[in-house]
């Protein structure tokens, strides 16, 4: 059974929470940041190489002691406050009128140790240890991870009725997503909802793979050093905005490609008739994908349809069951020589949320000769992966909307 408790989050006042929130650190490029960060955003703390002129390598010392200057100079200018108790807070965010409802906690770096806290996404090393910088330097959990747990109707109704109530923060961002902010001060109800998720046996990572193992990584370092441990210290829990699984939508995270690996399109287009039914769609609206094995490739200004012949996947195989990995096998390694996803620079990925639209674009400009469009991945699917201890496919899933940083912050001392 997993572990929660409430922390006391430094947050930003009610009139600064538009300005102090931010996107992630990991969706923007360091001049995107510059361009959109203003003089309050939590930006200047997660990406702080945007505040030299010109930006610097933001794994460098000076940007690592400007992040921590400017969380200090946060707090000194009560942009950033302290709450006086501990609570657990309700995160909503609203995307295309629908609106998830997600507690905002910390979880215990033993849990992910032991497996309570499901991962479906391997980690890469260098990415777990540039976290690690952050956390260890701030002495502080910046920015938060992103869970789902089994719905329970009990804590469903907790948090309608702090939803009933007037927002802390609410606010429609500038991409049109809406975010929505309460604090649960009432102990009782904070006890509760402690006891209830105790009773809960996981968590799945649905975003924030390495913010997580380095969140774990910096708490057994801590551990280590401290000769007095106790077990009862801050730097054993780690922050994080659970939603119940039910109310998440995953949406496509589709491939685009530099070359054919040596073939005409025409050729490519009749080596994938071995494996899947192929039908033209032509050139006037993106072709999206309406069922499980089928794809839309890109190519050549025509959009066409792919349906995985039978036999070609196994439906009873958690792994073999998913698009992408019959893409990997069938198509991307089979026939355009992409043998690792990870490390291949002719190949890089484009969430859904940018549209098909983006897929077409950046084969017509000529950087890429192809793009294939993905059917999404259910929650049902993840949570049988994650519960099997398998592991999906680099860049299977893509969670929209993005949790905002800088609504709370967890010290961990």
């Amino acid at each position: 059974m997993v572990r929660v408790k409430p922390f006391a989050a430094v947050r930003p006042p009610k009139q600064y929470a538009e300005e102090v929130a931010a996107r992630p650190y990991d969706v923007l490029n360091s001049a995107e940041a510059k361009a959109e960060a203003g003089e309050k955003s939590l930006l200047h703390i997660t990406k702080p190489e945007i505040d030299f002129n010109p930006i610097i390598d933001e794994h460098s010392e000076p940007a690592y002691q400007k992040a921590v200057e400017n969380f200090r100079t946060w707090q000194e200018k009560g942009w950033l406050v302290q709450d006086s108790k501990p609570c657990y807070y309700v995160y909503a965010q609203t995307m295309e009128g629908r609106t998830q409802y997600g507690l905002v906690v910390c979880a215990h770096t033993d849990d992910y140790a032991e497996g309570k806290i499901k991962k479906h996404e391997l980690t890469r090393k260098d990415k777990e240890d540039d976290r690690m910088i952050h956390v260890r330097i701030q002495d502080a959990n910046i920015e938060p991870v992103f869970f789902s747990y089994p719905d329970n109707a009990e804590i469903d109704a907790i948090v309608a009725k702090y939803v009933g109530g007037e927002a802390e923060y609410d606010f429609v961002a500038e991409d049109g997503f809406g975010h929505h902010f309460w604090v649960i001060d009432n102990q009782e109800d904070i006890d509760r909802i402690t006891g209830i998720f105790a009773e809960i046996p996981a968590f799945y990572v649905a975003d924030g793979h390495h913010r997580t193992a380095a969140a774990a990584r910096v708490g057994a370092e801590k551990r280590m050093n401290n000769p007095e441990h106790t077990g009862s210290e801050e730097y054993n829990w780690f922050m994080t905005v659970v939603f119940p699984d039910s109310q998440l939508k995953i949406i496509d995270y589709n491939r685009v490609v530099k070359d054919l690996n040596g073939l005409a399109p025409e050729q490519l287009i009749e080596a994938l008739k071995e494996d899947f039914d192929v039908e033209e769609k032509g050139t006037s609206e993106p072709y999206r994908p309406s069922r499980l094995h089928e794809f839309s490739m890109y190519l050549d200004g025509k959009w066409y349809s792919l349906t995985a012949k039978e036999g070609r996947y196994d439906d009873n195989d958690p792994i073999g069951v998913l698009d992408v990995t019959i893409l990997s096998g069938l198509v991307l390694d089979k026939l355009l020589g992409i043998k690792d996803l990870r490390t291949d620079k002719r190949i890089d990925f484009v969430g859904g949320i940018r549209g098909l639209g983006e897929l077409s674009r950046r084969v017509d400009s000529g950087e890429m000769a192809v793009a294939f469009a993905l059917y999404p991945v259910s929650m049902k699917q993840l949570v049988d992966i994650a519960d099997s201890g398998n592991i999906m496919p680099p860049k299977t899933t893509w969670f929209e909307p993005k949790l905002r940083s800088g609504l709370a912050i967890h010290k961990l001392s």
